[in-house]
């Protein structure tokens, strides 16, 4: 099994519907969306942007021989960027696939935008994603008094790596 990391293209936007959906019906718990809610959406916001190949939104898939099998987004609002959407199908996990991911997408960040910073919220129980993101390097925001109590915010300055 070959395991590769890319873009999506244009034509891949109904298969990254396909496993957004997987990802909201297999982890309610891990996404702000909900999974009977999404099914209503005629296309999503990613969806178009996949196939308008706009420049500050992209989805880098990871593909098992050229099948999808994970997802994560990145938008860039501003001075920094945002990290979305991280799934990676359950029969795939713990093979560091999501580390993989997560790694591409912060190269093409880093080729797009250069040295911005990168943020992302992870929930108090997947404690999986969480300590990804800190081996990886992400560190925690200091948590203010608005934040929900259990979303934990992390950030990955660019300009501090090498």
């Amino acid at each position: 099994m070959t395991i590769s990391y890319r873009t999506l293209l244009p034509h891949e936007a109904k298969n990254y519907r396909n496993i957004r959906l997987e990802s909201l019906e297999q982890f309610p718990e891990s996404f702000g969306a909900v999974f009977q809610e999404a099914l209503t959406i005629e296309k999503f916001r990613m969806e178009s942007d996949i196939e308008n190949q706009t420049r500050e939104r992209f989805v880098v898939g990871a593909l098992a021989d050229g099948h999808l099998i994970g997802i994560c987004a990145f938008v860039k609002e501003e001075h920094a960027g945002h990290i979305y959407q991280m799934y990676v199908k359950e029969s795939f996990q713990g093979k560091n696939i999501g580390l993989g991911l997560i790694q591409a997408v912060i190269e093409e960040a880093r080729k797009r935008f250069g040295a911005i910073t990168i943020f992302l919220e992870v929930t108090h129980k997947n404690e999986k994603a969480y300590h990804l993101y800190k081996k990886i390097g992400f560190m925690e925001v200091v948590t203010t008094p608005d934040k929900k109590d259990n979303i934990i915010e992390l950030y990955l300055d660019l300009n501090t790596l090498s």
